[in-house]
C-alpha cells in the first residue's frame, strides 16, 4: 500500500493510472483545479481524497494547500496534468506561452518543491509525464515543447539533487495517445481523428506502474512510448 498524489487525473493518462491504482487499494489524493472538479474526482473514484489547487496559478498553490489537510507522507508524485495550444511563434502572445508554461512546466516545479518533504520521508518516487515533443521542437509546437524540454530538465536536475535523499525521478515520453488531449491536437492540426491509431492510456499507465513498482535496487529514469500500430 502505498500514497500518490496525482494531477490530471480527470482525463486520459491521469486518469487511466488514478484508475489502476485506486483498483489495487492503494491511497489516492487527487489534484482538482477547483471545487466541482473534486467532487466529480471523488464519484469517479469513492476511496480517493482531493486536493484543490489551480496549476494554472502555480504562485498559489502553496496558499491553497496551506488550507486543506495535506499528505503526510508521498511514496509517489505523478504529473500527469498538461495543456497544448498550437500555433505560429510569430502568432502567439504572451498569454498563450504563460498558460502552458504554468500549468505544464511552473506547476509541477512548485508542487515538487512543496511536497517534497513528504516524498523525502519515505524514499519516494517523483514521476514526470512529459511528451515526444519534450525531445523534438515541431513548428507550430514551440510553447509546448518549450515548456516539456522545460520539464525535462527539471526532472534531471531534481534527479541529481535527490538521488542520495533515495527519492527516485522517472521522466515519461508518451508518443500520441488517444486522450482528450490529443482531439484537441487534431482539431487544431485540422486533421481527422482516428483515435485506434495511437497510443490507449491504459499502456502509457501500465508503464508508469512498472517504474513505482520496480525494486528499489533500481531506478527507471527515462520511458520513451511509441504507438505500436
Amino acid at each position: 500500500m502505498g500514497t500518490h498524489l496525482i494531477t490530471g487525473a480527470g482525463s486520459g493518462i491521469g486518469e487511466a493510472v488514478a484508475e489502476k491504482l485506486h483498483e489495487r487499494g492503494e491511497d489516492v489524493w487527487l489534484v482538482a483545479r477547483n471545487a466541482g472538479r473534486a467532487a466529480a474526482l471523488r464519484h469517479r473514484f469513492p476511496r480517493a481524497r482531493t486536493l484543490i489547487g489551480d496549476l494554472a496559478d502555480p504562485a498559489k498553490l502553496s496558499w491553497a494547500f496551506g488550507q486543506q489537510q495535506m499528505p503526510v507522507e508521498v511514496d509517489s508524485l505523478l504529473h500527469i496534468a498538461g495543456v497544448v495550444q498550437l500555433g505560429e511563434i510569430g502568432d502567439l502572445g504572451v498569454k498563450t506561452w504563460q498558460e502552458q508554461l504554468n500549468v505544464n512546466l511552473l506547476a509541477p516545479a512548485e508542487l515538487t518543491r512543496l511536497m517534497l518533504p513528504s516524498i523525502r520521508l519515505v524514499k519516494g518516487h517523483v514521476l514526470f509525464v512529459n511528451s515526444g515533443a519534450g525531445l523534438r521542437a515541431n513548428a507550430q509546437w514551440g510553447p509546448y515543447a518549450a515548456s516539456k524540454f522545460g520539464l525535462r530538465a527539471l526532472a534531471d536536475s531534481l534527479r541529481e539533487e535527490e538521488h542520495t535523499n533515495g527519492v527516485r525521478v522517472t521522466t515519461v515520453y508518451p508518443g500520441r495517445t488517444a486522450t482528450p488531449m490529443q482531439v484537441k491536437v487534431h482539431q487544431q492540426e485540422g486533421k481527422e481523428y482516428e483515435p485506434e491509431r495511437w497510443i490507449d492510456p491504459a499502456s502509457v499507465a501500465t508503464s508508469i506502474l512498472t517504474a513505482l513498482d520496480l525494486p528499489r535496487d533500481a531506478e527507471i529514469t527515462e520511458i520513451t512510448v511509441r504507438p505500436g500500430r
